[in-house]
């Protein structure tokens, strides 16, 4: 996850670029908001199988 995060980083230059760049961050803090609910729902119930694609934040 970090290794997608950094790789955003570095992509865009300038105005619009940094517009890109908040909008991005924006796209990777849901992805792993996600991933942590994922993982919590887990925790709670070790049974139930989720998918991501199942959670709607």
């Amino acid at each position: 996850m970090e290794r997608l995060a950094l790789e955003v980083a570095g992509q865009e230059r300038g105005p619009k670029g940094s517009r890109q760049k908040k909008r991005k961050w924006r796209e990777i803090e849901s992805i792993q908001e996600r991933f942590r609910l994922k993982k919590e729902l887990q925790d709670i119930d070790w049974a139930h199988d989720l998918e991501l694609d199942d959670l709607e934040i």
